[in-house]
């Protein structure tokens, strides 16, 4: 197929963001990255969130709305301009993960009936607090039942399969997504405590999938010193990529800290890409079709 077949009816993935929950530059944090940010826009890191565009069907899906979301979704809709917002999925209930589902209410966008994908757990804290209880009971959101393992059509060309993952579970359970085209899979984990706490076998899970962006909000176990990094349990980016080396996927990180040194160029960054991984950046993209 063409490129330009491939932009008018292709299924394509787009990175909205790369950034952990609070974003780069981060709310109180005078550090080098966030002030560095602050003077240069261009050093500025939106919070993680996927776009999947069906371009045949004419629409799009977000995964995750994040706090970002009012400028990541005017990057969809200038990316495909002919594919409106059908439907968010979510991945648990952390605040860089949902809450900006807060512009679906009628302050703002007062969407009708969007649906909104969620495991029971994630559905439950929805109807059960406030005010995104108010979007359920306003029918601006649909609250659509997603089952773990269980592959769930969106629409004739794609197919997304939630992925039970150990993450902090205050709230809800926390999902990677499967995502499947017609010739390519793509795996998204921005979230997950140990890849040894899993019940999969990460380079066995990957071998059938052709790009895979995964939680880096570390580098190593040293960036925050007097945290107490049980607390906030994430695989050292330096951990996955030794684990992975060898890889026949494409692997790539996101959900980046404000204190990952990946962030800039660097020795670290070097380091990466020896191993031939990468970085995710806003405004990447990937068809899938060969």
């Amino acid at each position: 197929m063409s490129e330009s077949n491939l932009e008018t009816n292709g299924i394509e993935v787009l990175l909205l963001g790369s950034a952990q929950d609070g974003g780069v530059p981060q709310a109180g944090c005078y550090c080098t990255t966030c002030m560095g940010a602050r003077r240069d826009p261009a050093q500025r890191r939106m919070v993680v969130s996927l776009a999947l565009i069906d371009h045949a069907a004419q629409a799009s899906w977000l995964i995750d709305a994040t706090p970002d979301f009012p400028t990541q979704l005017a990057m969809l809709t200038a990316h495909a301009p002919a594919c409106p917002l059908a439907g968010v999925l979510l991945t648990h209930a952390h605040i860089g993960h949902y809450t900006g589902l807060i512009n679906l209410g009628r302050e703002v966008m007062n969407t009708q009936a969007l649906p909104v994908y969620v495991t029971a757990a994630m559905a439950a804290f929805l109807i059960t607090n406030g005010p995104w209880s108010q979007l359920v009971a306003t029918s601006n959101i649909a609250l659509r039942p997603l089952m773990p393992g269980t592959p769930t059509p969106i629409s004739a060309g794609l197919t997304i399969t939630p992925v039970a993952v150990p993450h902090r579970a205050e709230y809800s359970d926390t999902m990677a997504y499967l995502v499947r085209g017609p010739q390519r899979t793509f795996f998204f984990c921005p979230d997950i405590d140990r890849w040894d706490q899993w019940d999969e076998n990460l380079v066995t899970f990957l071998s059938p999938v052709d790009v895979a962006l995964l939680d880096g909000t570390f580098y190593s176990n040293t960036e925050l010193p007097g945290r107490n990094m049980a607390e906030i349990p994430h695989p050292p980016v330096t951990e996955t990529a030794k684990r992975l080396a060898g890889a026949s996927c494409s692997v790539g990180f996101i959900h980046l800290n404000h204190s990952n040194p990946l962030l800039r160029d660097g020795p670290e960054r070097d380091w990466l890409a020896a191993r031939g991984m990468w970085i995710g950046s806003a405004g990447m993209s990937w068809f899938l079709h060969r």
